[in-house]
């Protein structure tokens, strides 16, 4: 599919999705790729062919919903805002959770893909903050709309190229070397769960002492399905809990429920209601 057909048909479509076609400008070869595919798969002419086929295939959206999906994840991606988790984030919600009587800090993962960045919370607990308190453990929830991604992370093995900025020693440690893959600990694959689910529809139970929603809702959608997700996220955690974003987004104007955790312009602390 030529680039500029694709693009007209990206900003034909993304906005009957809630999306927004900036947030794809970057990756829109991907998306188109998949797009052709299907295309190919339903035996069409071309993308003219697809609109129609659209306009008559009501359960054909959903489809395209999830081709829509872009997935880029890695251990401790974004290097400098999990060192302000580690230093500072961290430190403090363990704090909260402990006066509360919370056995478990409670984390949650949105479009965590193959499991990646629940992980890397539940190392960076485990090799560091957690090690003050044993009263304390951690258990992080997955969700994401991909099942085949899911069974990924549930299995929790990994190429090199996932793995690489964990630092040294904890990939020594916390890893197992099997030919081409690092696969995690079961100890530490324990203190993860992961659930097939849709943020725009459904949410785990909480409440949630630090949250990542980070590349995607406020990337892809569109302001008001932003506002929708913020709320959602703004009720599921606690009182002076985390929100942890991707270090280039921002959230979206109208919404008063956060403040920015110190200098770090990619965390948020829940602040009162809305």
């Amino acid at each position: 599919m030529e680039d500029d057909i694709c693009v007209r048909f990206l900003q034909w479509l993304l906005p009957q999705l809630h999306m927004r076609w900036p947030g794809f400008r970057k990756v829109r070869k991907q998306v188109c790729k998949r797009i052709q595919r299907r295309i190919s798969e339903l035996e069409l002419a071309d993308v003219d062919a697809y609109r129609s086929y659209l306009q008559s295939h009501a359960d054909e959206w959903p489809v395209l919903d999830h081709l829509c999906r872009v997935t880029v994840s890695r251990f401790y991606r974004d290097k400098v805002v999990l060192e302000h988790v580690r230093s500072e984030v961290l430190p403090e919600l363990a704090r909260i959770a402990v006066d509360a009587g919370d056995t478990l800090l409670r984390g949650w993962s949105i479009g965590c893909a193959m499991g990646e960045e629940a992980y890397s919370l539940v190392l960076i607990w485990d090799r560091t903050v957690g090690n003050d308190l044993p009263q304390l453990d951690i258990q992080v929830v997955g969700s994401d709309i991909d099942e085949g991604l899911l069974q990924r992370a549930k299995r929790a093995c990994y190429s090199y190229s996932s793995v690489k900025a964990v630092p040294e020693d904890w990939l020594n440690s916390a890893f197992t070397h099997q030919q081409d893959e690092y696969c995690l600990d079961a100890r530490l694959r324990s203190k993860a769960s992961f659930i097939k689910q849709d943020i725009r529809q459904k949410l785990p139970a909480g409440p949630f002492h630090i949250v990542f929603c980070r590349n995607m809702a406020f990337t892809y959608y569109e302001k008001e399905l932003q506002l929708e997700v913020l709320a959602h996220i703004h009720n599921s955690l606690v009182d002076g809990g985390a929100l942890v974003i991707g270090g280039h987004e921002s959230l979206p104007e109208g919404f008063s429920g956060f403040e920015h955790w110190s200098k770090q312009k990619a965390i948020f602390r829940k602040c009162g209601p809305n």
